[in-house]
């Protein structure tokens, strides 16, 4: 990302900024912002002014940081109401929790990489990287998986060419062709599986969120560790899984995603 001939244009290097300062996730001083900036230090500091008047960033004088604004709170909570599957998911997704006991996950794709829109937490909470707001990896997810089985050829090839394959563990499909592989086998039984690959001890068995014309509105998974479970009895539920992602897809479909004709 270089200062000059961004893409596009000075929306793109605004909403850079806003990267910068949210990839903190604390106060930051524009020192540290200057450090790692792709932006001379006027252009930075020009954006960031923009950015606080117009309610995208709050900066606190006495402090000298930044913070994500008000204003972004409010278009979050929008975007999550009107392109977010959570609101509609809600009460499928607490029903898969409370009858298999697990850890429950949606996510969409963006951008070819995982964002996890909801969770629900098992009876017994497990601590692991995936909260609601977080982006992940798809190549070594089982919910970034299942929906990169089932995206156009055109797609999925976008989407790879995004993934940094880089090994969390001894598990993680670390390379392009690994991973086509891998969704071969999903598109076959249906579902997908995210053994240990991500994080050690963490394992899913999820399936896709699928229009009637086979569009991915996103995916769904069951998760759990290895101390209290297998990946075989994941795999039990994948019938429960798949129905569950279809009720929501329907939902879905005759309420904000309907398919073009």
């Amino acid at each position: 990302m270089g200062s000059e001939g961004h893409a596009d244009g000075t929306v793109g290097k605004a909403l850079d900024v806003l990267d910068m300062v949210a990839g903190h996730a604390r106060p930051v001083r524009f020192s540290d912002l200057l450090e790692n900036s792709p932006y001379p230090k006027a252009t930075l500091y020009r954006f960031l002014q923009t950015l606080t008047h117009q309610g995208m960033l709050s900066y606190d004088a006495d402090r000298g940081t930044y913070t994500l604004g008000v204003r972004l709170v409010r278009l979050a909570h929008a975007a999550w109401a009107q392109s977010s599957l959570a609101p509609i998911a809600r009460p499928f997704i607490s029903d898969l929790a409370a009858l298999t006991g697990e850890t429950v996950h949606l996510a969409q794709m963006d951008q070819g990489q995982v964002l996890y829109v909801d969770k629900r937490n098992a009876a017994k909470p497990v601590e692991m990287f995936s909260q609601a707001g977080k982006v992940g990896p798809a190549y070594c997810t089982g919910v970034g998986k299942a929906m990169l089985a089932f995206m156009s050829d055109e797609a999925v090839e976008a989407a790879i060419s995004r993934q940094s394959f880089h090994r969390f563990t001894d598990h993680t499909l670390d390379t392009p062709d690994k991973l086509r592989a891998e969704l071969g086998a999903i598109r076959s039984r249906g579902y997908a599986f995210d053994r240990e690959e991500h994080e050690p001890g963490i394992i899913c068995c999820a399936a896709p969120i699928l229009t009637r014309n086979g569009r991915v509105l996103g995916a769904l998974s069951v998760t759990s560790t290895t101390a209290r479970t297998t990946l075989a009895a994941l795999e039990a539920e994948s019938t429960r899984i798949r129905e569950c992602a279809a009720l929501i897809a329907a939902e879905a479909e005759s309420w904000r995603f309907p398919e073009q004709e």
